[in-house]
């Protein structure tokens, strides 16, 4: 409780809402951190632990509720179901509040949202786990190794098999542990036109530590900041929030001088705006989306970061646009996915992607690449990504590029360290995995179209 402001409330509220609007967590988290960005450090800090974690172990949490409780999550109503998962998940995952402390204040939420005549039954569920939280019975592993990494990972039966079909039983725990693990710090790129020993020592003259990242070497990780948007590295467009594996895709793309540069599904805009600043002011880079809403955080982030050799173009990617064919020196497809490679950062994904929804999308990303394609000149380039693991968005894909339209994937061993996904690289792509790589999961390929 600060300034009249219940933290345990807020994360409520955004639970609630996930339940209610589907609204997506990160960005919920994103406009309730803004919203809520007077509040002190550690309390926002609560506010991101409390909601990403009850997100991020939903399963896990639903299966000890329902071991105490006589009523089952999917029958409560929305505001109790949310309350026992995060009041569950500081039991059974946070030190520094008594169990009592959690226990009483999810009693008075539950009397002040108008529950009066559910305490009782709030109460004793959650002392219930408080008391039995070191005895909990899970599915043994022996007898039924699908139903006990489900609860325990808190991911879908279905996204664990096709992990271990397409990545081998021996590496199943290991990315999975890799997906719900929630990195610590922000990754960021530094601007071109800042210069990145002085970013960083500004960032640590004012308490921030940075670390170098491995694969690009304008990448850096912070941690101890207080609010990203306040950094004046930020404001001042000298820093662009951006996965160590989403920057690989311009370094990979290579523009040269005077380039035309087509990206299809840009928002919010990263990749583009790397390319435009790679160019040196030379060419130009044509960022395209399919809503007014998608240009309008592409150019957001334009304005912030200054380049001037990009334009903006509302344009469905799966529609065939006459006036770019052949027009393109290198056309980037970061085609919509499934998203599992990003679980770590938005949770939420593993519940509401499957395997139906999969299908539908590789039918869409083909529609998305088979126009693309059109748009790439005579020996030009491809360069095709999705943050996803899962082999049919990606190889698959790539496989079906060379076979249909017959271009040929060129080697991409030159732009990352020596020996690093060498067998892959070699052949025109990477397949980046959260687990040993500690990135996203994302996959890229360069493909040349022949002359």
């Amino acid at each position: 409780m600060t300034n009249n402001v219940n933290v345990r409330e807020i994360v409520l509220d955004m639970l609630v809402d996930m339940e209610k609007n589907g609204t997506p967590s990160h960005i919920l988290e994103r406009e309730t951190l803004a919203k809520y960005q007077y509040l002190d450090k550690s309390n926002r800090a609560f506010i991101t632990r409390v909601f990403e974690g009850t997100i991020e172990n939903k399963i896990r949490l639903d299966y000890i509720i329902n071991s105490f409780s006589n009523i089952k999550t999917n029958k409560m109503k929305p505001l109790i179901r949310c309350l026992l998962r995060m009041s569950t998940y500081q039991i059974m995952f946070m030190d520094k509040t008594p169990d009592s402390a959690v226990c009483n204040e999810a009693v008075t939420i539950a009397n002040k949202r108008g529950f009066r005549t559910l305490k009782g039954f709030v109460n004793g569920v959650l002392r219930n786990i408080s008391r039995n939280k070191d005895n909990i019975e899970y599915p043994d592993i022996n007898t039924d190794k699908l139903g006990y990494l489900s609860i325990c990972y808190s991911t879908p039966e279905w996204i664990i098999e096709q992990i271990s079909n397409q990545y081998g039983e021996d590496r199943l725990e290991s990315i999975l542990l890799g997906m719900n693990r929630k990195k610590e710090g922000v990754s960021l790129r530094i601007s071109k036109k800042a210069d990145k020993a002085e970013v960083i020592k500004s960032l640590k003259d004012s308490g921030i530590t940075v670390e170098e990242l491995q694969l690009y070497d304008r990448g850096i990780l912070i941690k101890g900041f207080d609010y990203l948007e306040k950094l004046e590295a930020f404001k001042s467009g000298k820093l662009i929030p951006q996965d160590e594996s989403s920057m690989l895709v311009a370094h990979i793309a290579d523009p040269k001088s005077g380039d035309m540069v087509v990206d299809v599904c840009a928002a919010p805009g990263g990749k583009s705006i790397h390319i435009a600043e790679l160019l040196e002011g030379t060419g130009m880079v044509e960022a395209r989306d399919v809503s007014e809403d998608k240009i309008m955080l592409i150019e957001e982030n334009i304005r912030r970061i200054g380049v001037e050799n990009i334009r903006t173009k509302v344009f469905n990617g799966s529609v065939e646009d006459e006036d770019a064919i052949e027009s393109a020196d290198i056309v980037v497809a970061d085609v919509p996915c499934s998203g599992l490679g990003v679980i770590s950062k938005k949770s939420d994904i593993k519940y509401n992607m499957s395997l139906e929804k999969q299908k539908e999308l590789i039918k869409l990303q083909r529609e998305i690449l088979k126009e693309a394609v059109k748009y790439v000149k005579k020996g030009g380039k491809l360069i095709f990504s999705t943050c996803t693991t899962n082999r049919n968005e990606n190889i698959e894909n790539m496989k079906w590029l060379m076979e249909e339209y017959k271009l040929q994937a060129e080697s991409i061993s030159q732009y990352l360290p020596k020996g690093f996904h060498d067998g892959e690289t070699k052949n025109g792509y990477i397949q980046l995995l959260p687990d040993e790589d500690k990135t996203d999961g994302f996959f890229i390929c360069k493909l040349i179209k022949q002359v």
